[in-house]
Parts: structure tokens; sequence; C-alpha cells
């Protein structure tokens, strides 16, 4: 199924019955990758989304993390949904973190899977890097291969889009969030390290941090079985 926002086709899928889980993959993911986890879930109400230019979603130009936000809350109302759970992982946790602090109302359950948006860490060759790129484009002379895999991945009008994502950090929003929340990072992610998991276990209030040992960014399609089971017990509890 599509859906049309500003332009641009949004690929979802949306089946089952009760309540609403919203799954929210990652940059450069799709819907599709959330099928060892759904399949082990039990059954509901799914929504997955293709976030463009990803999946069969069409490309997009100049959006920001906010478009993206206004975009899943503008295909909620189009589908009639009131109250959902959100799971996000990693960049699908970035535009989760920011609806449930500002549509609190649409949310029931929050759950982040190795999610992306607390500043990260950075040693001082980063931003020698950074002044080095600065200073070649000061002259006009661009580095081949300049920026990330992600980033060089990407048609040039979409990276405009990639930059604000990633230099938009959420700290100030998670303190905003009332929805409960579970927090799940792998022991050994490297893309988002476990300090932005408890980072965000200390920014929102009464969540609860989930540690998966000998696991990575993609934890859950690494221990699909132990991560279902954890978003499964969640969802059970009382609010």
């Amino acid at each position: 199924m599509f859906y049309e926002y500003n332009g641009t086709l949004i690929s979802f899928e949306f089946r089952g019955k009760g309540e609403t889980n919203v799954f929210l993959h990652g940059w450069g993911q799709s819907k599709e990758c959330f099928y060892k986890v759904t399949s082990l879930l039990p059954k509901a109400k799914w929504l997955k989304v293709d976030f463009p230019p990803f999946g069969q979603s069409g490309e997009v130009e100049d959006w920001t993390l906010f478009t993206y936000a206004n975009m899943l809350i503008s295909l909620c109302e189009h589908l009639k949904i009131k109250k959902c759970n959100l799971i996000g992982h990693s960049f699908g946790g970035r535009v989760a973190i920011l609806i449930a602090a500002l549509r609190p109302e649409l949310v029931d359950k929050l759950v982040l899977i190795a999610s992306a948006g607390m500043k990260p860490k950075r040693r001082l060759s980063y931003y020698f890097k950074i002044w080095k790129f600065k200073c070649f484009k000061l002259f006009g002379i661009l580095p081949e291969n300049a920026g990330s895999a992600d980033y060089q991945a990407l048609p040039a009008k979409t990276r405009s889009t990639f930059v604000s994502i990633v230099n938009t950090y959420l700290e100030e929003y998670c303190p905003l969030i009332s929805a409960k929340t579970l927090i799940i990072f792998g022991e050994k992610d490297e893309v988002t390290p476990i300090y932005m998991g408890r980072r965000l276990n200390r920014l929102i209030k009464g969540s609860r941090l989930a540690i998966l040992n000998h696991s990575g960014h993609f934890c859950f399609e690494e221990r699909p079985l132990k991560v279902s089971q954890l978003i499964s017990d969640f969802l059970k509890e009382e609010t």
C-alpha cells in the first residue's frame, strides 16, 4: 500500500487486529528487516513503513527529522490510528523519540532498539578531519569520497537530508517523553555505542535498559528470540 506525503510516495504495510504496533526501521534498511521479530510476536495489528528513499518509497529532498516524524503522524491520522506502540531501530528510534516527546497522546509504549539521536563522543582526530574538509571546501577542492559510507551511498539530492538528520540531537526531547519506555542495546554495538543507551535511560524518566551480550547494532536480527521476548513481555505490562 502507498500513501502520498508532500509529493512523495510512502510504502507501508498495515494488517492484523488489536492494538497497533508501529515498526520504524534504521537508515538504509526497509520494513522487511523486522520480519524475524514480528513473526515471533503475538498476533496484533502491525504498521511497517518504508522511510523514503528506502524500500519501495520514493525519493526525498531537503527533508529533516521533523519531516519524517510529521509524515508518520500524518499516516497514522490517515489510517485512523489514535494510539499505538512505537518500536524504532537506530534512525527509526530518532523518529520515535521525537513523536513520543511532541505527540504523547499518540504513543502508548515506546521501544528503542539501538536508537540513534544522542550526541556522540568525539576524538580530536574527528575535529581535525572536519577542519581539513572545510579548508578544502573553502578553496573549492573537495576530496574524493568525502563523508561516511552512508553519505556516499545516497543520491546527491538526498545527502542534505542525511546531514541534517545526523546533526539533530535529541537529548532535550527525551525528558518530555511520558510513555513507558524499553531501551534495548547490544553490548558490542559500534554504530550506537552502549553509552548512548545509558544516556537515553537516564534522560527518559522511568525507562528500562536491557543490554544484550554478544550483540551488535542489529541485535534484533542477531537475537530475534530474545528481542521478541523482551518486546512481548513489555507490551503485555499494564501502562
